[in-house]
């Protein structure tokens, strides 16, 4: 119940917040975010992909779909079920 409430926190800023802060904390967040969204989903696609997103290389492609989808859709949804 506690890992629904981070995710949750997290959507629930503002848009704005979100963008700045995956600017400068993408590379983290989007790793993080999927590993904690695996927890409330149990969707192993989401636990693999966020595992590979903390990684040096193919985190800085999930950084900048981040940001489009933070942008667009106001959410991380790539890979994020």
């Amino acid at each position: 119940m506690a890992n629904q409430k981070l995710t949750a926190t997290y959507e629930g800023l503002d848009k704005i917040v979100k963008i700045i802060l995956q600017l400068f904390f993408g590379w983290v967040i989007g790793g993080v975010y999927r590993i904690i969204r695996y927890t409330e989903t149990k969707n192993i696609v989401t636990l693999v992909v966020g595992i590979i997103c903390l990684l040096p290389g193919p985190d800085a492609v999930a950084w900048v779909v981040d940001i489009v989808t933070e942008a667009a859709y106001n959410r991380i949804n790539i890979l994020a079920d």
